[in-house]
């Protein structure tokens, strides 16, 4: 029968002219969007003339096909909506009565396949399915993304009576609870993805939490459950105030528009604000970089637009939470009376709820009270969509007068010192935009990119990350997450100073000047207007003033000279001050992303933290005595081990005070038991072990010294795919080189065993092999360091006596760099003692120390600076 219904010479179409005629008329709708600039208005309209263009498409090459009468073409999916995204899938469905199979028709499936492949050829992306109303409706009760896909259907031609069947026995298959259920679930796990922040420095515009998705699945559960399929229609049904439905379809504007113009700017589907293509987003929305009359960028383009962006998110978020809400009450109406809390809360099913919609107009007082509430009300775990939309209506309220009353900061100043719920109650307030409304500072950098190559994280985002961490190591459950951090912080009486120092400690970013120290003033007045005591307020302005000064000594400085130990101890001034200070520092690194934090800093910190300790408790660098103590536990630890009476003797004779101070007796123990046979012995020996910190490998280099030992073992590691986090290089007084690396690799750690025998035959052969040095690696710069250069810096300096160098870098990371680096050491015959590599993200700045005949030579100096300048710039 279906045979039958065939056309016996079906049409062919003029693909050609149809390609033509329809990237023509596409062409001239994208020349539209480019030239609106930044206004939103009719956007909407654009993508549906986009999906009717399609249409015009599709129904040509259909009428062509040659198909039964009785068959029916259905836009699905997004085009189902009638909106179609430049680049975006046309989602169809060949619709067939039940009991047709083209798989037993072979002159319909070719016609079929026809058709489809028509289609491409026409220049429509096309996603396509063929199937019966039957297995249709089968495969939407067995998979809830058929299904929603399915309820956004249309139809575009054919038969109006077929498709009027499929959506009657579709409809059926919905049930308006479990699918309601189905897609909270699958934005949670969505939401999972992107850490559950809009905030991430590359969004999806359409994935990412507060994305055009959010929106998306408010109207997918709506329509399933009867209560509209629009905006206007969730306002007249009462699920949507009318300010609510305006706000939503502003921010969707927004957010499409920046969809749109990605699509086009990428000449294909791209739907991430990728760091490379923001720039040119945002220019065509019209935003310009501001430049100093020095040439140095103070604000970029894709600032501005990503500052938008993220309101619009925000407010996305906002809105889905109260709409969803709603609608989930509407489904599951509770019939348990709401517990009062007090005269103006109560508890709804474990939901803040206000005693009335104008509560906040009434009394302003009342909006902090909210997250006090919160914080101390045994089982609740939110607010509810009422109190949501309270809030979102009462952000009016909340101005210069609001900021400046005693009464909202003693709120505040309570919820600082509650013992549990600080993190969730300060990430509800951002998201509800009531801290950045309190706290006028935090406003400002809300939604600000950092483009410092390390961050992930908007600012505001970090600095609620970063208290976050703080807040973990105070919680028992935590403990194993930061043991020694959770040692500290249980013997720490005002967790309150802590967590103000996180709030503060970034706030002043974006500003220009140092942020330390204009964040340190905003605190000291946050301090005096919220009456924290004196005493603390002085820690407070002193952590956030000197919150980078830890990291930057412990992945700077030499820490095995007591100098340096010393003139820490003497900025910190105290205990308490050196042990919170080392707590905001984790709590920072660890929360700037999760690429910088290693094992490694995390050794180093705790070190300083213990030398400083140490000096503060009173005991004065004592070197001498220090080297005694180390070598007595080192022979301890020998003794465990079947090395000949006074067999250390003849290495440790040639290695002097300075390999002693840098070396910790666990360290000095291992050396011992693989060099002491072979001290002064014409022979490179390599050994290699995991590292004791717990991360990469330990790798140890004995060999005769040679001018390019350095640049050698760089490119050996360079090539074999490892990055150096530490070396430390001695000079033996016979002649050896006696250098510890500690090195980390891609490779998973189960692999360990046959990297150290890798590493300690390969890099021996390296080490004795003569000839020039290799040229360096030539490794992808990442998309990042494209859009964000670095401009190289280098700077050379003596140490205090004059007889040493301080070599500093700092450069975009690169495969290769630190090779790079040390070629040049080697070509001017510079020896090397010591080397922190600090790898931030995607920049790095390392620190040498260094010294040789060149380095007394002006001239010299200057050379040496611009060809390491060179280095890092190729």
């Amino acid at each position: 029968m279906i045979l039958a219904a065939l056309a016996p010479n079906p049409a062919v179409p003029d693909i050609q002219a149809l390609r033509e005629g329809h990237r023509a008329r596409k062409n001239a709708l994208l020349a539209s969007l480019q030239a609106q600039g930044s206004s939103t208005r009719g956007i909407r309209g654009l993508l549906q003339r986009l999906a009717r263009e399609a249409d015009d498409t599709l129904k040509t090459l259909w009428n062509a096909a040659g198909l039964p009468a009785g068959f029916a073409l259905l836009a699905v999916g997004g085009f189902g909506r009638g909106e179609l995204f430049p680049h975006s899938d046309v989602d169809v469905v060949v619709l067939m009565p039940d009991g047709t199979s083209a798989e037993h028709a072979p002159e319909l499936k070719r016609r079929l396949e026809g058709f489809i492949g028509n289609c491409w050829d026409a220049g429509l992306e096309i996603g396509s399915s063929v199937r019966t109303v039957s297995e249709c409706v089968a495969q939407a009760e067995s998979d809830v993304t058929v299904q929603t896909s399915l309820l956004e259907s249309r139809l575009i031609t054919g038969d109006g009576k077929l498709y009027g069947t499929f959506r009657k026995r579709f409809e059926v298959t919905i049930d308006p609870k479990a699918f309601f259920v189905a897609k909270t679930l699958e934005m949670r796990q969505r939401h999972t993805k992107f850490e559950n922040t809009p905030y991430s420095l590359e969004p999806n515009c359409k994935e990412s939490p507060g994305g055009l998705r959010d929106l998306q699945v408010i109207l997918w559960v709506a329509n399933a459950a009867g209560f509209g399929k629009s905006w206007d229609e969730l306002a007249r049904t009462g699920l949507a105030t009318a300010f609510e439905a305006r706000q939503i379809k502003r921010n969707e504007a927004l957010l499409s528009l920046i969809r749109a113009r990605l699509h086009v700017i990428a000449k294909r589907r791209e739907d991430r604000l990728v760091f490379d293509l923001q720039t040119a987003v945002a220019e065509s929305f019209g935003y310009e970089s501001v430049v100093n009359d020095r040439g140095r960028v103070i604000s970029r383009a894709s600032e501005a637009l990503m500052k938008r962006f993220y309101w619009a998110a925000k407010a996305v978020t906002q809105l889905n939470q109260i709409l969803l809400l709603n609608i989930e009450e509407r489904l599951n109406p509770n019939e348990q009376a709401p517990q009062p809390i007090n005269e103006r809360f109560f508890n709804k099913a474990g939901m803040v709820e206000v005693a009335s919609d104008d509560l906040y107009l009434k009394n302003p007082h009342a909006i902090l009270e909210t997250f006090l509430v919160y914080q101390t009300t045994v089982g609740v775990k939110g607010l509810s969509a009422r109190t949501l939309r309270a809030l979102y209506n009462a952000r009016a309220v909340m101005d210069g007068k609001f900021r400046s009353d005693p009464v909202n900061h003693a709120t505040f100043r309570a919820m600082l010192m509650q013992p549990e719920g600080i993190t969730h109650a300060m990430r509800l307030m951002n998201q509800t935009s009531v801290l950045g409304r309190y706290l006028w500072v935090f406003r400002k950098i809300v939604g600000q990119m950092q483009h410092d190559l390390f961050h992930v994280y908007t600012v505001d985002q970090h600095i609620l990350m970063v208290l976050r961490n703080v807040r973990r190591f105070f919680i028992a459950e935590h403990a194993h997450e930061y043991p020694f951090c959770s040692q500290l912080a249980a013997g720490w009486d005002k967790p309150y100073i802590l967590y103000i120092a996180a709030l503060f400690h970034d706030i002043a970013k974006g500003r220009g000047g140092d942020h330390s120290e204009l964040g340190a003033r905003e605190v000291s007045l946050f301090c005096r207007q919220h009456h924290i005591e004196p005493e603390d307020c002085r820690l407070v302005e002193f952590l956030v003033k000197e919150h980078l000064a830890m990291s930057r000594i412990a992945q700077k400085e030499d820490l095995s000279n007591p100098d340096v130990i010393a003139a820490f101890a003497k900025r910190v001034g105290d205990e308490r001050n050196l042990t919170a200070l080392y707590l905001l520092t984790v709590a920072d690194i660890r929360g700037t992303s999760p690429k910088v934090w290693n094992a490694w800093k995390g050794k180093l910190l705790e070190d300083l933290y213990r030398y400083t300790l140490r000096m503060l408790g009173g005991r004065a660098p004592d070197r001498d005595a220090e080297i005694e103590a180390r070598k007595r536990e080192a022979l301890v630890q020998l003794g465990l081990y079947a090395l000949p009476f006074e067999g250390h003797k003849k290495l440790w004779d040639t290695l002097d005070v300075g390999y002693f101070m840098r070396h910790e007796a666990a360290d000095i123990v291992w050396h011992t038991r693989h060099l002491a046979r072979h001290a002064g012995k014409a022979k490179a020996i390599v050994r290699a072990r995991l590292s004791p910190v717990g991360e990469g490998l330990q790798v140890l280099v004995y060999t005769p010294d040679q001018p390019d030992l350095f640049a050698r073992i760089c490119g050996y590691f360079d090539q074999a795919g490892f990055s150096i986090l530490d070396a430390k290089v001695h000079t033996a007084n016979n002649g050896y080189a006696l250098d510890t690396f500690q090195v980390v690799s891609s490779m998973l750690p189960e692999h360990n065993r046959e990297l150290i025998s890798m590493v300690e035959s390969e890099l021996q052969h390296t080490i004795e092999q003569a000839g020039p040095l290799p040229p360096p690696s030539r490794g992808r710069v990442s998309r990042r360091v494209k859009s964000f250069p670095i401009t190289p810096r280098v700077h050379l300096a003596p140490d205090e006596k004059a007889q040493r160098w301080l070599l500093s870098i700092s450069a975009s990371d690169r495969v290769g760099l630190l090779y790079c680096v040390a070629r040049v050491l080697a070509r001017h015959h510079i020896n090397l003692q010591l080397a922190k590599v600090s790898t931030l993200g995607e920049r790095v700045e390392d620190t040498f120390l260094i010294d040789g005949p060149e380095l007394q030579q002006n001239k010299r100096q200057i050379e040496i600076e611009t060809e390491l300048l060179e280095a890092l710039a190729a």
